[in-house]
């Protein structure tokens, strides 16, 4: 049960309101933005998702830049929460196509329909996108993607590729077409989000691969749809190669922890040729969602090294290796490294020729920061940091310092090897012919390396 929904855009304005239950002062959007942007509690610098002001607790989620938040005096459970968060920004999605401050202002009577239809005095009726085509009629007034900023994973896919049109995506599920012809197409993306640890000498502690399968579907008339995984995909820890068999394409058995699949999906043919079958509802869903641990090659190599060199003095050395093929790149990496307590001065040194790469050293929580707008696979990037010591009695500079966290996304790249092998869609006439589009996305969860 929650008391308030709104959702904020990056300058704390407040762009959708409501109040189901009047429980909550009418301020609260106002107290939680100052409380967000002004965090500085437990030494960290960004608000947790959840914490309580004055018996009251905030939940939010940022997506594309926007603020989604609720609010309640009772004590529910965050997870859920969180989730009922993620989903209304993804029904709103659905509806406006593109999710930004300018759609939501322009659909704003649009919006407000979804959120009553979606909450009912604080309690969640549905977040399906199909169920609530039958009560919501209002048409979207269509916001042009290609004025915006990009944002989130679509925007990826929308330069450098020829393959995967990333405008496409942002169109909504409801609104009519100029013309009044719709563009048959299917999008299919592999998502996979990794967790590795390195220890001090560049060994694999610990590793694992949360994935998702994400479709969204533009067919008119339901048609029925079959996706074809590996034929040697096998599920649970004890599942292995039968008598040495490998996949055609010489990479091995995939093996996954664990899996579960969307409503709509039918396992009958699943455990015989790996095949989905599914009616795709409206909107975006996940048609599976899967975990691995089993061993696999990390996307990066992160070499680190700190040693002293003098009374007040110590030299940083960072080393970045790309492990996998010159034909993919990766964009946006991030590197962070927490530096001794008693450091003052960073100066930094990058390797010659270095382009769309930046430093910097944040004072306020000590800690080193190295952005690098791409990497082509097999290149390796290095930087030295000079620091300087407030104080020359120290303890021991190595335990002081780090870990590495590193962040980073890197397009048509999956870690896993699953794959898809077919998408075959029921065909309504001969000369139908929709387009298919399948993309793989690799992201950092959480890619740590001790010193």
């Amino acid at each position: 049960m929650i008391s308030q929904f709104f959702v904020l855009s990056q300058r704390g304005d407040n762009i959708v309101f409501r109040d189901y239950r009047g429980e909550v002062q009418k301020g609260s959007a106002e107290i939680f933005f100052r409380k967000v942007k002004f965090w500085n509690e437990d030494g960290q610098e960004e608000a947790p998702p959840v914490f309580n002001v004055d018996g009251v607790n905030y939940f939010h989620v940022k997506v594309v830049g926007l603020l989604f938040v609720a609010t309640t005096r009772v004590n529910v459970s965050p997870s859920f929460v969180l989730e009922l968060l993620q989903r209304i920004a993804r029904v709103i999605k659905d509806y406006l196509g593109v999710l930004s401050e300018e759609s939501l202002r322009k659909n704003f009577v649009l919006v407000y329909e979804l959120l009553d239809e979606v909450i009912d005095f604080g309690y969640v009726q549905t977040t399906s996108t199909e169920v609530l085509k039958s009560y919501v009629f209002n048409e979207p007034i269509v916001v042009d993607a290609a004025r915006l900023a990009p944002l989130g994973p679509t925007a990826i896919f929308a330069h450098g590729t020829k393959r995967m049109p990333g405008i496409a995506v942002t169109k909504s599920v409801v609104a009519t077409e100029p013309g009044g012809r719709k563009r048959e197409e299917i999008f299919v993306d592999i998502i996979e989000k990794i967790s590795i640890t390195f220890s001090s000498s560049g060994y694999i502690l610990t590793s694992e691969i949360d994935g998702t399968i994400q479709m969204k579907s533009y067919l008119s008339g339901n048609p029925e749809i079959r996706l074809a995984l590996n034929d040697d995909l096998a599920i649970g820890r004890g599942q292995g190669p039968v008598y040495g068999y490998r996949s055609s394409s010489g990479s091995g058995t995939v093996i996954l922890d664990d899996c579960n699949f969307h409503e709509s999906v039918r396992l009958d043919s699943f455990d015989m040729d790996r095949t989905l079958s599914l009616v795709p509802p409206d909107g975006e869903f996940p048609v599976m969602n899967y975990r691995m641990t089993q061993e696999f090659r990390p996307p990066f190599r992160i070499n680190a090294l700190i040693e002293e060199a003098g009374a007040l003095k110590a030299e940083v050395i960072l080393k970045i290796r790309a492990e996998f093929a010159s034909s993919v790149t990766a964009n946006t990496i991030k590197v962070q490294m927490p530096l001794p307590k008693y450091t003052t001065r960073v100066s930094f040194e990058l390797e010659p020729g270095a382009v769309g790469q930046s430093t910097d050293f944040k004072e306020a929580n000590k800690r080193l920061e190295w952005s690098i707008k791409k990497i082509v696979g097999g290149s390796e990037h290095t930087l030295r940091a000079k620091l300087t010591f407030s104080q020359e009695t120290h303890g021991n500079i190595t335990k002081e310092s780090g870990p590495v966290n590193m962040t980073f996304t890197i397009p048509m790249y999956n870690v896993s090897r699953l794959q898809v092998k077919y998408l075959q869609i029921a065909k309504k006439s001969g000369t139908y012919e929709p387009y298919r589009w399948v993309r793989y996305v690799t992201q950092a969860n959480s890619y740590v390396a001790r010193i």
